[in-house]
């Protein structure tokens, strides 16, 4: 201090004269010096502790003190004072906003600046998705709608992705959302910390990443690990309220200290040149909400650069990872083979941030409902055509979209955010429920070219049927009226399922559109069911249901690919009824055991204790011993000597406590069509399983909560089916409902795993499903929204259903996990309803179910309700209907997952491949998908393969993609991928685990429906 004192003294008398410096921030990598690229960014989370628009607009500042639209303001304003200066920006949903509110003057800067390569787009989702919880069509579709707003603004394709936050890193986000979208690189913060270490000590942060077992290196991307978070390092940051030392750089005043800040620097960029390949490095520059004064930053930044490259020994520039990439690339090194994923991610060896892939499960469920919805909206917009004026998907397309978030999907945000996110979705909701009824009120109309003027039929949807409430179903009908029901299949294949509709009669017979009386049954609708009903209509509508309900009418239905059926039920004339179920109480039973189902398989339950023993499939000769339970982890409290509770993001249970069913008897239900059995395991864990008479897997409906805290207790609630096989402490998880993945009890590939967390740190993602195999059979369980499950005993299977916590796990959100439902100013804990799915298959024989199956439980059929006069309706309308030829269906390995017209009239089309390379000795071959058979009727003038996000041609997208070299002997097993599509044969191929995007010019040569 006493050194630039006398410094400062010296200079006032000899008559040094303070005067303006023109930092020299001129861009340059040099050879031979270690390069440190500044990167500046603002990571903005699009809702977490405050809602997106909140977040926007800078209100709520109480919680904290942010707001984006000052982000880009001051950045844009910084960016046009200074030509070298850079920054990215990542979350298209605020971009929007902002870019909205802009003039036309400011637009052409901002232009500008984006053709100049001062500000660029990185990632371009409308959100930094979460990896664990959604669903691959949701990612895809997220990050559509963002490079769509790019492209059509701008011009400009990003090439990198910048996943820094979220907390686990999938390997669909490496192949898909990355190399799939043309992306040259990825980034992101988060990794376990026993596995940074390692990497740190070894210079393998930065990695080739190969997520597909089946596309290999031809979806391979350059992934980079960042060495400690996504902050800048210790002593360089520059908000205003930030600590570091500025450059004092003015010889007339005190502290002036630009050679100690430039020994910082270099000491800083030596020490992480120590831990990374090649002399070059990125030092990001920015962390959560940053830049509200975008001067604090780039002055600062400014003045290091210009000073440490006088000084000599490294050299700084303005970056951006683009142009570290290539840097990268032009090194000519050779990088390590990454595999698999990055799950699951611990920061410490007590918190594994495994609890958030079951975190706030009725808002998972309701994301994955409204994702299969938005799928199906889409097609019937096509066939109906798109029309701007009228109602549309964009609403739900947005809304969506930001759900997709890392801290939104995943659960881990405050309550009111998590509400802000459902009242969205249910807002949009809204607006495509009315295009699907006018696109289905215009496919019935039998003169369908009478358009949009004729009066059409008013069709009625039911988004409350999760718990039981239909009001068209359920009203009475009058004498001579009838219910339609129309049920639109969005899978491209036939399906045959037994649908479920609450009645209010058993008088009711049901028929199909040709009069055919159709085989139905009658099932009780329990107590259980009609109270949750109750409650939850009337917290949710604000009044009690005008009809009170007593069946379930079950009926089964056959429905063409990506078309619908039509069904009509009715008041029964004497003589002809639905067949009511028989109810059977195992209570008093002398017979020890009860069997149930009515095809192929049967279960086995003990009559005496009440619970499943054996699975049996009587066409492929399975039996196994199975059973079925429910317990509890207690949500540790964070009061021992390591603080760390359970909470929202974090799993760390403290006891593991069986759930014993309170000895209530079995309630059987048989019927035609399907059996039912009803437990009732305690006053708040219900369940009812079915197996249907045409299926071979049994379908387990649960309901749990409100679980109960009053003893000052956290608890976790988990189903367990177990079985006898010998599985050798492996078993199988889907990566966002693509690849299987192995997993490995108490092991990670990458290291040498410490085991802190049994439980806990064997947690893993399931979005599709998960099973265990031995050397003859195979145990799958299926499910229907994002879970975290594991195996932790051989044999077993474990899904996480509930959580409600009481402690925070101190990793920012500031709240304890505990949803609750009020009713008059009367709150009760949240209860799920839900689903999930098990089947036991002979060995190599599961893929086949778990893959079709999965699709079905993704896109269920979606009804319709109108009422008729007599046959009014059937004799005056079309009552079946397929989008596709009438002969034609999709191979049973493909699923058609985006059928779209855009506001430019293409046609935005995927088709996937659903197996993996090896996966089923039938299916995981070559596909063809004939293209003019998609589209009857219509000329196809032109098809152009895309990337996934439909941003770019595919094959210039392959030209611009960089060859990476590997360490070692580069040998994997040949990688099938579909070729060319022939113009004139129109026949799209896809290899296992292949996904092709394509744009189509169509000519309507006739209309559909007429």
């Amino acid at each position: 201090m006493a050194i630039f004192f006398f410094a400062a003294l010296l200079a006032f008398l000899l008559g040094v004269e303070s005067e303006y410096i023109e930092y020299n921030t001129t861009q340059r990598i040099v050879d031979g010096k270690i390069n440190v690229h500044l990167v500046p960014h603002s990571h903005d989370d699009v809702g977490w502790l405050k809602t997106v628009d909140q977040y926007y607009v800078g209100a709520n500042n109480s919680i904290r003190g942010a707001c984006v639209q000052n982000v880009l303001d001051s950045v844009i304003s910084s960016l046009l004072e200074e030509k070298n200066r850079k920054f990215i920006y990542v979350e298209v949903a605020f971009f929007q906003r902002w870019w909205r509110q802009q003039s036309k003057a400011m637009k052409i800067k901002v232009k500008e600046l984006v053709n100049s390569g001062q500000l660029e787009f990185i990632n371009g989702g409308m959100c930094m998705h979460d990896e664990a919880t959604p669903h691959y069509i949701d990612l895809i579709d997220q990050t559509t709608l963002g490079h769509e707003f790019i492209k059509n603004e701008f011009g400009q394709i990003p090439r990198v992705g910048w996943q820094i936050d979220p907390f686990g890193h999938s390997a669909v986000q490496a192949y898909l959302l990355g190399a799939e979208l043309g992306f040259d690189s990825l980034f992101f913060a988060r990794i376990d910390y026993q596995d940074r270490a390692k990497r740190l000590k070894e210079k393998t942060l930065e990695v080739v990443w190969r997520g597909s077992r089946s596309l290999g290196s031809s979806s391979q991307i350059f992934t980079g690990i960042f060495p400690r978070h996504y902050d800048p390092p210790d002593g360089f940051t520059f908000e205003i309220n930030d600590v570091s030392p500025p450059i004092q750089d003015d010889i007339l005043l005190f502290d002036y200290n630009v050679q100690e800040r430039v020994n910082d620097f270099v000491a800083a960029a030596l020490a992480q040149a120590n831990v990374t390949r090649t002399n070059h490095i990125m030092w990001t520059m920015g962390t959560d909400f940053r830049y509200q004064y975008a001067n604090s930053w780039f002055r600062q930044m400014d003045k290091f650069i210009h000073y440490v490259n006088k000084d000599g020994r490294v050299n700084a520039l303005y970056s951006t990872p683009s142009i570290y990439t290539d840097a990268k690339y032009a090194a000519e090194e050779k990088w390590p083979i990454k595999t698999d994923d990055f799950f699951p991610y611990a920061d410490h060896p007590n918190a594994y941030w495994t609890g958030y892939f079951t975190s706030r499960p009725a808002l998972k469920g309701y994301v994955r409902v409204m994702s299969s919805y938005y799928l199906a909206a889409r097609q019937l917009e096509f066939f109906r055509s798109r029309n701007n004026s009228g109602p549309n998907t964009d609403l739900l397309a947005d809304a969506l979209a930001i759900a997709q978030h890392h801290d939104a999907v995943s659960g881990t945000e405050r309550q009111h955010v998590a509400a802000d996110y459902a009242l969205r979705i249910s807002i949009g909701y809204k607006e495509a429920e009315k295009l699907v009824a006018s696109s289905l009120s215009y496919l019935t109309q039998s003169d369908s070219n009478a358009g949009w003027g004729k009066k059409v039929s008013s069709f009625q949807q039911c988004p409350l049927l999760n718990i039981s409430y239909c009001p068209p179903s359920e009203a009475a009908l009058p004498d001579g009226k009838s219910l339609v029901v129309v049920i639109y299949n969005p899978l491209g294949w036939k399906r045959e399922e037994v649908v479920r509709i609450p009645v209010f009669s058993e008088r009711v017979t049901v028929k199909d559109s040709s009069g055919k009386e159709v085989e139905a049954q009658l099932l009780p609708i329990s107590n259980a069911t009609l109270s949750l009903r109750d409650y939850y209509v009337r917290a949710y509508l604000g009044n009690l249901p005008s009809e009170t309900i007593k069946y379930w009418l079950a009926f089964l239905v056959s429905v063409p690919p990506i078309g619908f059926s039509t069904y009509v039920v009715s008041t029964a004339k004497t003589g002809s009824t639905s067949v009511l179920s028989s109810v059977y109480l195992s209570e008093g039973s002398t017979d020890s055991t009860i069997e149930v189902g009515k095809g192929n398989l049967k279960l086995i339950y003990s009559a005496n204790e009440g619970k499943l023993t054996h699975y049996v499939n009587s066409r492929n000769q399975v039996t196994a011993s199975a059973e079925q339970s429910y317990i509890y982890y207690s949500g540790n409290d964070g009061t021992g000597k390591d603080p760390q509770a359970s909470g929202a993001y974090v799993f760390r249970p403290n006891s593991t406590f069986p759930i014993k069913s309170e000895q209530v008897p079995l309630t059987v239900v048989r019927g035609p069509l399907l059996d039912e059995v009803h437990q009732q395991l305690n006053s708040w864990i219900s369940q009812v399983t079915r197996v249907y008479k045409g299926k071979e897997h049994a379908e387990v409906e649960f309901s749990i909560g409100p679980i109960p805290v009053d003893d000052g207790i956290g608890k976790e609630i988990t189903t367990q089916i177990t079985t006898s096989m010998k599985t050798n402490g492996t078993f199988y998880t889907d990566s966002n409902g693509r690849d299987f993945i192995k997993r490995i009890r108490d092991f990670r590939t990458d290291w040498d795993l410490q085991v802190n967390q049994p439980v806990s740190g064997n947690y893993y993602p399931i979005n599709l499903g998960i099973y265990v195999q031995d050397s003859s059979s195979e145990l799958s369980v299926l499910v229907d929204r994002s879970v975290g499950g594991s195996s932790l005993v051989d044999g077993q299977i474990e899904l996480m259903l509930h959580r409600r916590l009481i402690h925070d796990d101190i990793r920012g959100v500031g709240e304890v996990l505990n949803e609750t439902v009020c009713l008059r100013d009367k709150c009760e804990g949240l209860t799920i309803q839900g689903k999930f799915y098990v089947k036991v298959d002979p060995l190599g024989e599961g893929a086949k179910w778990r893959r079709t199956a999965g699709q079905e439980i993704y896109s269920p059929l979606l009804l319709a309700f109108a009422e008729q006069d007599g046959n009014e309706w059937i004799n005056s309308h079309v009552s079946t209907f397929s989008g596709i030829d009438p002969s034609y269906a999709l191979p049973n390995n493909t699923a058609l997952i985006t059928l779209q017209e855009l506001d430019n009239g293409k046609i935005l089309l995927r088709l996937a491949h659903l197996y993996e390379t090896g996966e089923d000795k039938d299916y995981s071959v070559l596909a063809s998908v004939e293209l003019k058979k998609l589209f009857p009727n219509k000329k196809i003038r032109k098809v152009t393969e895309t990337s996934l996000s439909a941003n770019q041609e595919r094959a210039e997208m392959e030209k611009k993609r960089l060859a990476w070299k590997v360490e070692g002997p580069d040998v994997e097993s040949t990688v099938i991928r579909g070729g060319p599509v022939d113009p004139s044969k129109l026949v799209v191929e896809l290899g296992p685990m292949e996904i092709r995007t394509f744009l189509i010019d169509l000519d309507y040569i006739q209309v559909f429906g007429s």
